[in-house]
């Protein structure tokens, strides 16, 4: 079965790609962009293309534009956030943040699982706990379950191998999973709630039970087909993670 390619809107892969040169300080923070033009022709788009992916940028801070001056790269860091699917350790930090595998096994499907993935109860699911350090503090403490290794190998023969290779390997689930199949057109969901750690989360972070955190409820499906789902409790003091929209 020849693998399908993700099928990507072209502003937001030019958006991207822009920003992967400012990254790459090909765009340096400070220095002015060229001409719409020059940028159009470096890049091979249009010109209404370009300047769609350009107001994207302005939207988010990328770019600042002054009359008589044009349009500038803005002088802090450019960060991602959820328009393009990351793993969790990346959101906090590439370089920064380090996962710790806590616990990696297989386990019958809890309710939340089946809520959210179609598998039967009489089933085994992969389950990863790890917790996500930043700067060598705990940041984030992850809950991830999957497929069933059959399931997963029909969507992506390279899947079950990843997940078993290299265990525990120092990755959350989804980063494994992206690794492990780069082609597939993924799509992630997210709910929000504001909770407290609770005792047993607290111990692992090593906090009071009644500590403010935000849970993070992230569904992430191949077309149609949810794949994985996923708990992140970010407790107070966690790293700010950027959310971008657009549409």
């Amino acid at each position: 079965m020849t693998p399908r390619r993700p099928q990507r809107r072209p502003v937001v892969e030019l958006y991207e790609r822009i920003v992967d040169a400012v990254r790459d300080d090909v765009y340096p923070p400070g220095s002015t962009l060229p001409s719409e033009l020059e940028l159009a022709t470096a890049f091979g788009v249009s010109r209404p293309a370009l300047r769609e992916a350009l107001i994207l940028l302005q939207e988010d801070g990328v770019i600042t534009v002054r009359r008589g001056v044009g349009r500038t790269v803005s002088e802090r860091p450019v960060r991602r956030g959820f328009e393009r699917l990351q793993p969790m350790e990346a959101l906090l930090g590439e370089g920064s943040a380090k996962v710790r595998p806590l616990r990696r096994i297989l386990e019958e499907p809890t309710d939340l699982v089946m809520q959210h993935l179609p598998v039967p109860a009489s089933c085994e699911v992969r389950f990863w706990n790890s917790v996500i350090d930043v700067d060598g503090m705990p940041a984030c403490l992850t809950e991830e379950w999957c497929l069933p290794d059959e399931t997963l190998a029909e969507i992506a023969p390279a899947l079950p191998d990843a997940l078993t290779a290299g265990e525990p390997a120092p990755h959350t689930m989804l980063h494994t999973l992206i690794s492990g199949a780069p082609y597939l057109p993924l799509t992630g969901s997210s709910t929000m709630t504001a909770t407290v750690l609770g005792r047993l989360r607290g111990t692992t972070f090593g906090r009071s039970p009644d500590t403010p955190v935000v849970l993070v409820t992230h569904v992430v499906s191949v077309e149609r087909t949810p794949l994985l789902v996923a708990k992140y409790v970010l407790p107070s003091g966690a790293p700010t993670i950027t959310v971008r929209q657009s549409r």
